[in-house]
């Protein structure tokens, strides 16, 4: 009967395992073998032994070390760790910077003659003089006749004759990215599930778009299992039957169900995956993958499902990951660029390379005011581009990584839900504030959702006054907060109240200062501070603050009073809901009401009035 061993599992190393191996050999050994001496053959095996045992040691720590994000140091196995907690690591950032652009118009009657608008598309293709291997790309379309208040166009007189315009100077800002447009192909013949192909360039940024050869569209999804999409379509009678002249929401948001996907994923810094779907184009899917048809089959115990536990999984016949590429060649647009050095200075984005520019107004005769007006367009950068910088090192995978985790897109709270409202893509509506808030307990009914939200936002018009939502922008709210919404969430979507405001103030100035100045000066600072943009819904007025102000200007010896009046009536052109301001005033403090609602100085060049008294 073979005796107990007893056997240590605490030793790793060599040395460790080395002596551990000689005390055995010792102990259960001792008439066997006593030749402890370093030449000897049976501490050769001994160490031999110790050995393999270190290297197993070693590669079982590294393996259990790469399993966790936090202590990860080899850089596939931080991708994949990364992609496994739903962050998408970058090997490059973008540079992004604002682009004036400028083109002249005819004047026709004193005014512009916007038949001579110009539309620059997409993607035109802008280069830096002071460094030629740096391009910037546009990323929204600039419509000279068109002007909002997220994308107003200047107007500004360019030549002049006898006291009479000639000639307008047109400008328009958009936004532009550090980027060149890259193209590759690839062939598919019989389709083969979750296909995948790479991409292998240096400062890889994305995927522009994909096209087939038979001009289909491919669109890139976070994950093969999401179908549905945002897409958008022009907001014009023929699209919306509901349309009106709101120029504040150009485009529908719409939830597009596609079967054509793909999705991307870094394998290193210079390797980009796409990856395609598993089915064939005579597939379809579902926008619900389970239904009544398909629940429990091929289960061994169809007979009772009264007890039966469901998993999602088990009625996932549909074919729910997109279509595989068969039979055509894939025409893939990339981007590339970014990096420290594509933050140029100001001024030096100044020449067109590449730009698809046509006349909105299509009929125009080709004449030498046409040619004239074409070859007018111009581009600058007024301020340095920023932003741009390298890839993420191991420290910033590991915590992006782990923030993501924890964050997963979704709207849980009231401030998660006021942010996603205010990142709503311009093109869909301008959402100039927003305001979340449960539900109050007297607004609710018997049978409601205790979980309803009401959301309280409200727009900028043309000349950026606040103003209520139209329903084309609550439509696409609505269906933009879709997807992004906690499923027992009800959102009710509603106006909240401008209560527009004159402000009045009387100030005692030192000697030997010119008062028409100092008094100048006091209105520019309460026309800073009560800047639209600084306002928020249900923001009180703390008129201590105003009075600080103030007092803080060269010259004001004091301020002696402070008064906020209530401006009304529509006729006069300001809201029609009244305020009572003194009743909400307490310890210098203007509170706001129960309903949601914003203070608005709407015209601050005549509803900001001061004075300079005596002592």
């Amino acid at each position: 009967m073979a005796l107990t061993r007893d056997i240590k599992y605490i030793n790793r190393d060599f040395d460790d395992l080395r002596t551990r191996l000689i005390e055995f050999s010792k102990t259960y050994f001792p008439n066997t073998y006593n030749d402890f001496s370093p030449s000897s053959p049976g501490m050769m095996f001994m160490e031999m032994s110790a050995y393999v045992g270190d290297v197993l040691s070693f590669y079982l720590d590294n393996q259990i070390q790469e399993t966790f994000i936090q202590y990860a140091r080899q850089t596939n196995n931080l991708y994949e760790l990364a992609y496994l907690l739903g962050y998408k690591p970058k090997v490059t950032t973008a540079a992004t910077v604002q682009l004036d652009f400028y083109q002249q118009v005819p004047a026709i009657a004193g005014s512009p003659d916007y038949n001579y608008a110009l539309q620059i598309g997409q993607n035109a293709i802008i280069q830096s003089t002071a460094n030629t291997g740096i391009t910037f790309l546009t990323q929204d379309t600039v419509d000279f006749s068109i002007s909002s208040s997220q994308s107003p166009t200047e107007v500004s007189i360019y030549q002049i004759s006898s006291g009479i315009p000639q000639s307008f100077l047109l400008k328009k800002t958009v936004p532009a990215i550090s980027a060149t447009i890259n193209t590759a192909t690839f062939s598919f013949g019989v389709p083969e599930q979750f296909s995948t192909v790479t991409i292998e360039d240096t400062n890889i940024i994305g995927v522009l778009d994909i096209t087939d050869s038979d001009g289909n569209t491919w669109y890139e999804v976070s994950h093969l299992g999401q179908d549905l999409i945002y897409d958008s379509i022009k907001n014009t009678n023929t699209n919306n039957p509901n349309y009106s002249t709101n120029s504040n929401v150009p485009f529908l948001l719409q939830t597009k169900q596609i079967q054509r996907r793909f999705a991307t994923r870094f394998l290193n810094q210079t390797t980009l995956q796409l990856q395609f779907g598993a089915g064939t184009t005579s597939d379809t899917d579902e926008e619900i993958t389970p239904n009544l048809n398909n629940i429990g089959l091929g289960l061994p115990f169809q007979q009772d499902k009264l007890t039966t536990a469901f998993s999602p999984t088990n009625f996932i016949f549909t074919n729910t990951y997109g279509i595989a590429p068969s039979n055509t060649t894939l025409t893939v647009r990339y981007l590339t660029g970014g990096g420290v050095a594509s933050n140029v200075a100001q001024g030096v984005l100044t020449t067109i390379a590449s730009a698809n520019i046509n006349f909105v107004n299509g009929t125009l005769p080709n004449n030498a005011t046409a040619q004239s007006i074409f070859n007018s367009v111009a581009v600058n950068n007024p301020a340095a581009a920023s932003g741009g910088q390298d890839g993420d090192s191991i420290e910033e995978i590991k915590q992006n990584s782990l923030s993501t985790f924890q964050n997963q897109l979704r709207t849980v709270t009231a401030d998660d839900y006021t942010l996603r409202v205010l990142s709503l893509p311009p093109q869909y509506g301008t959402v100039a504030k927003a305001y979340t808030e449960a539900q109050k307990a007297e607004s609710i009914n018997f049978g409601d959702n205790p979980a309803t939200l009401d959301l309280y936002v409200l727009s900028y018009d043309s000349n950026k006054n606040l103003t209520t939502a139209s329903t084309q922008l609550k439509n696409n709210l609505r269906t933009y907060l879709s997807q992004y919404r906690m499923v027992n969430d009800s959102v009710n979507i509603k106006d909240a109240f401008v209560i527009n405001i004159e402000v009045e103030f009387e100030i005692i100035t030192y000697p030997n200062f010119n008062n028409n100045e100092i008094l100048a000066t006091c209105i520019q600072e309460v026309q800073n501070y009560f800047n639209i943009d600084d306002w928020q819904i249900n923001e009180p007025i703390l008129l201590k603050d105003l009075y600080i102000t103030l007092d803080q200007i060269a010259g004001v010896q004091t301020v002696k009073n402070i008064k906020i009046n209530n401006k009304t009536g529509e006729s006069l052109g300001y809201s029609n809901y009244s305020y009572d301001v003194q009743g909400a005033t307490i310890d210098n403090v203007i509170y706001p009401s129960i309903d949601p609602m914003i203070f608005e100085v709407k015209y601050p060049n005549t509803d900001i009035k001061g004075r300079v008294v005596s002592l």
